[in-house]
């Protein structure tokens, strides 16, 4: 029997990248995207593979529930939430129906799909999830000269690093395995959607993010950077988190007390 791996937003970008690598390794699919041209596109491109799709909006709670409805009963060797929105701007400038949908794609969506995933996946003592975030969740200390504002969008992608780091720890000797993928700059459609001209901007390749993404599993990474060469600086923001975490005490710090 073939591994089997569902994707969302695997329409585009590095969820395709995701399918096709996935494909050719042998792996039967189950694509979750909006654009069901696109999915019957690929089903057509790949007779020799088994390739189910789902036409679903993660951005409700009826898409979230019709997929996590597919997870749950599949026996599923690997997860990748990947679906995404480019909602960047700053929270006094974003529409309040577009930071739901934001929500939705990135916290909601990926929480719930791998609620509805680790239960088979720990009965059958093997599985993987992949939670696709980007490096712009280690962004918020930068001043504000640095880059654009985009707190949702920069707080969506920091709450699957800390979501995938705490779910590693909870299955921790399951044989299942949580991975948070954070690419930086990508050569994909996303920031077209967003009307941003990147053409100039050095970017990495969706293939390659996917070649990062699956070494990384097999490395036991949980914070994946294929962009990050000296993995010592994601180890230092590891320990500075925890050294944080083991600080405090139930005695109120002294710069409160003057």
């Amino acid at each position: 029997m073939s591994p089997l791996a569902l994707i969302t937003g695997a329409t585009s970008g590095i969820g395709k990248a995701f399918a096709e690598r996935l494909a050719a390794d042998g792996h039967d699919l189950v694509l979750v995207g909006r654009n069901t041209e696109r999915l019957d596109a690929f089903v057509a491109e790949h007779p020799e593979r088994a390739v189910e799709t789902v036409a679903a909006d993660l951005a409700t709670d009826d898409g979230v529930g019709q997929v996590a409805d597919v997870v749950a009963n599949r026996p599923l060797d690997l997860l990748v939430n990947n679906a995404g929105v480019a909602h960047y701007m700053p929270l006094a400038d974003l529409p309040v129906d577009k930071a739901r949908e934001l929500l939705g794609v990135k916290v909601v969506a990926p929480t719930m799909l791998s609620r509805a995933a680790v239960g088979g996946m720990i009965e059958r003592g093997s599985g993987a999830i992949v939670n696709v975030a980007g490096m712009i969740a280690f962004s918020g200390p930068a001043a504000a000269s640095v880059m654009p504002r985009r707190a949702v969008y920069g707080g969506a992608l920091a709450h699957l690093v800390a979501f995938s780091q705490l779910l590693a720890a909870e299955l921790e000797d399951t044989g299942v395995k949580i991975q948070v993928l954070c690419p930086g700059v990508v050569a994909t459609e996303f920031h077209q959607r967003q009307g941003v001209d990147l053409s100039a901007v050095p970017r990495m390749s969706a293939d390659d993010v996917v070649t990062a993404g699956l070494r990384g599993l097999e490395l036991g990474e949980v914070v994946c950077a294929p962009g990050v060469e000296d993995t010592a600086l994601l180890d230092a923001v590891s320990s500075a988190d925890l050294a944080a975490f083991g600080g405090q005490s139930p005695r109120l710090a002294a710069r409160y007390r003057a």
